[in-house]
């Protein structure tokens, strides 16, 4: 557990950034994507890094970022990939729209930049895939610009720190225009990550160490003890229902059939095995035949593979069948779902059909 902040750099006449950044200079995470003290960052390396955080954990992206800088350690390497070789090596990322801005911010970098990132918040903003949040870490971190990075654990900081009690999402600009009032002129990108690392080990959304913060006489829940009601979540809409069938085949050779979803919309461009609709029921036997890719002896296995999207649940049934000879049917047959860019609900219905 971080230690206590001395009463010094604790006191109400202390800037609040000076005192996070003091504290920030002795409990720093060490991190695959930060730079060392002293060092500057690579705009690189932080761009990658954020958009790979972005709605992901630093646990779940660090063994990522570290394959990603393996086969592609600059952004000219990167834009130069093939699409299909970035979204196989982004498969269990999630958020496969990531994947493809990523790859197209590469290539603009690469080719309307000359390799060098913008240096400008407006710059980064003009980038796919970068939004407010994602330029304002950027330009901090990577330029030392005094822009508010508010990824999810900052959000949290700072609606305790001012009080904000307003639920989200409506509180979102109060919290962003406390956050920048806090802001430094001087080592912004040090209190963007100091901010980050506050609310990963001290600010935490459940019982919060409170009295390891270095902004503990400063935070205003904490002074009327609601710090573990804030932020205020708002009301959770109903996540409608979908259904369908899946059919997951092999040769004689223990190869698997996977067809490639449709560039646009939902897991664009990424590997599946033949699906059916997606409706509010699942479709009987009789009708899931008239779906299969192919007429074979299908047979439905026991259970059902479930999956959570942002804005639905998906429930599909999975239909298996063997084949000596593999059918006239578009799609590619391989043996290992990591030859693939194959995504986690797909490769549940893979393992479910093969298991």
């Amino acid at each position: 557990m971080p230690r206590r902040t001395t009463a010094k750099q604790n006191t109400k006449s202390a800037r609040p950034a000076d005192t996070l950044l003091a504290w920030y200079d002795v409990h720093r995470r060490v991190l695959p994507w930060r730079a060392p003290k002293g060092r500057r960052a690579d705009p690189y390396r932080v761009w990658l890094s954020e958009i790979m955080l972005q709605q992901t954990t630093v646990a779940a992206v660090a063994n990522y970022y570290r394959e990603f800088l393996k086969r592609w350690p600059d952004v000219h390497a990167l834009a130069k990939a093939p699409l299909d070789d970035v979204l196989t090596v982004w498969a269990g990322l999630g958020y496969y729209a990531r994947a493809r801005n990523l790859h197209a911010a590469a290539k603009v970098v690469s080719g309307e930049h000359n390799g060098a990132f913008p240096n400008t918040f407006e710059g980064l903003r003009a980038l796919p895939g970068v939004g407010d949040y994602t330029a304002g870490a950027i330009a901090a971190i990577a330029f030392d610009l005094p822009h508010a990075a508010m990824d999810a654990n900052a959000e949290r900081v700072i609606a305790r720190y001012a009080c904000i009690e307003e639920p989200l999402p409506k509180a979102k600009p109060a919290i962003r225009a406390a956050l920048q009032a806090l802001v430094p002129e001087k080592r912004a990108g040090d209190f963007a990550q100091a901010l980050m690392d506050l609310g990963s080990a001290i600010c935490t959304p459940k019982k919060p160490a409170c009295l390891s913060c270095p902004w503990f006489d400063g935070c205003e829940a904490r002074q009327r003890g609601i710090q573990e009601t804030l932020p205020v979540k708002g009301a959770k809409m109903a996540r409608p229902l979908k259904r369908g069938a899946a059919f997951v085949v092999r040769d004689a050779g223990g190869f698997f059939l996977l067809q490639k979803r449709p560039e646009k919309g939902l897991l664009g461009g990424m590997m599946q095995p033949p699906l059916g609709s997606w409706t509010d029921a699942f479709p009987s036997t009789e009708e899931a035949m008239k779906q299969a890719p192919f007429k074979a002896n299908w047979k439905k296995r026991i259970g059902v593979v479930r999956h959570g999207f942002t804005h639905f649940e998906l429930e599909i049934e999975v239909y298996v069948a063997e084949v000596k000879r593999r059918p006239k049917v578009e799609g590619r047959w391989i043996r290992e779902l990591q030859a693939a860019a194959i995504p986690t609900v797909m490769k549940k219905i893979v393992l479910h059909g093969i298991g």
